[in-house]
């Protein structure tokens, strides 16, 4: 059972940070080495301070001691039982027993000593201890402002040393992300990871790690990315000739089979080779104005499938129309192929919606998007034509999304970039 989180307190995001982190430890370590040098040091002073002002103290009262006992008169800062002598001392000293002790007298710092008299009373010196308690203020006052000086120094040059490695970090994870996106070519370029010769530290380390996985990984996609457009170039000539042929068989069941084949053949064919010039990245835009709807109704019409569209509000967008044609294409023909009627296509704006009433997409195809040939449980996979829509779909700078709507059916959504468009109006339609 999970306990309640209300009422705990959380941390900003901020303080998650590597660097808040490393000052936080800095500026405790610091504190904690400053606190414990200054008590030492203090401990250290106050002790000889005190000592010496006691044996001073302890000196007069000898003095005293003598003039008392030979009947001379008690010099100033001398008496029996003097006003402002501390209840302790008088009690040792009327115990018979010498002793010193820091108190006040008028409100000033004062080194008592006693020691015993006649009539259990108790002979006491004071010795001016204010200079002492001055030394010992301005220690404590120089301790204080010179650790925190000391603390303000460190964090600084620790915050600019920790921020050195936490940028390059930074850099290399903005690569990792660049990379995880299909950016082959981005490297961290570390110079201490280039250059051998120089001590390699752990942020060295993983950049070269990371820039190696990357070389590693890329030629390994651009040999798979050749294989597959080779293949496919090469299929093209003998399924020509195979297509050709099928066309010179005589009419029948069997003459409609082979045809059917070749032709599913010779699509997979140009599905494969387009894949390959989406891989490449060597698309190339042949940007026009485009009105949504008569595009949409075209593509309908091409597919003879009974898609109905709608138009919520009408657009036109700067798109390339044969490539948006691929996208809503391929969408129009997943959801009849793998899904059930009715299939509706909703325009709104720069937003397309192609929508079927089938069981919907599978959860591997909502989270991570569609995968070549895959197919779950013993399914039919959904081929190659999602991912070339997803594919045509960046090209053209658009954003494509696949979901499961609430009440059954499969969703795809295709956001085209806001920049090129306008709104001519408001109309309902349908095909």
């Amino acid at each position: 059972m999970r306990r309640p989180t209300r009422g705990l307190l959380r941390l900003p995001r901020w303080t998650a940070t590597l660097t808040w982190k490393a000052a936080a430890f800095i500026a405790v370590m610091c504190c904690g080495l400053a606190a414990l040098l200054g008590v030492l040091v203090h401990v250290s002073v106050t002790d000889q301070t005190v000592g010496e002002a006691r044996g001073r103290a302890l000196d007069r009262l000898t003095d005293v001691t003598a003039a008392y006992e030979a009947g001379d008169r008690l010099p100033p800062g001398a008496g029996l039982d003097p006003p402002g002598l501390p209840a302790r001392l008088r009690q040792l000293a009327v115990d018979g027993k010498r002793g010193s002790m820091v108190g006040e007298h008028d409100t000033h710092p004062t080194m008592w000593a006693a020691g015993p008299a006649d009539g259990g009373r108790a002979l006491a010196v004071q010795y001016d201890y204010a200079q002492g308690a001055h030394t010992i203020d301005a220690l404590d006052r120089a301790i204080v402002w010179s650790s925190a000086l000391a603390i303000g120094v460190t964090l600084l040059v620790g915050a600019f040393a920790v921020t050195r490695v936490t940028r390059r970090l930074h850099a290399t994870a903005r690569v990792a992300r660049r990379i995880s996106g299909g950016d082959l070519d981005a490297r961290v370029d570390d110079p201490r990871a280039q250059d051998p010769r120089r001590p390699q530290d752990e942020v060295a380390a993983v950049a070269g790690a990371l820039d190696t996985m990357a070389s590693s990984l890329q030629g390994k996609l651009l040999s798979e990315q050749r294989f597959t457009a080779d293949v496919a170039h090469e299929l093209r000539t003998p399924l020509t000739g195979l297509h050709a042929a099928a066309e010179l068989l005589p009419p029948g069941r069997p003459t409609e089979l082979v045809r059917d084949r070749v032709a599913a053949l010779r699509t997979l064919t140009e599905d494969l080779l387009e894949i390959s010039r989406l891989d490449a990245r060597s698309e190339r835009l042949e940007l026009d104005s485009e009105p949504l709807a008569p595009l949409a109704e075209r593509v309908v019409r091409a597919s003879g499938t009974d898609t109905t569209v709608r138009v919520v509000r009408g657009a036109r967008v700067e798109t390339d129309r044969r490539r948006l044609e691929r996208v809503l294409g391929n969408l129009v023909a997943n959801a009849h192929k793998h899904g059930r009627g009715p299939v509706v296509l909703t325009l709104d704006g720069p937003v397309v919606t192609v929508r079927d009433h089938g069981d919907g997409y599978p959860d591997y195809l909502v989270e991570h998007g569609p995968q070549r040939f895959r197919t779950e449980g013993g399914s039919k996979g959904h081929g190659l034509g999602l991912t070339i829509a997803l594919g045509q779909a960046q090209v053209l700078g658009a954003r494509l999304a696949f979901a499961n709507a609430p009440d059954g059916g499969a969703v795809a959504t295709l956001t085209l970039p806001q920049g090129g468009w306008e709104e001519p109006g408001v109309s309902d339609g349908g095909v």
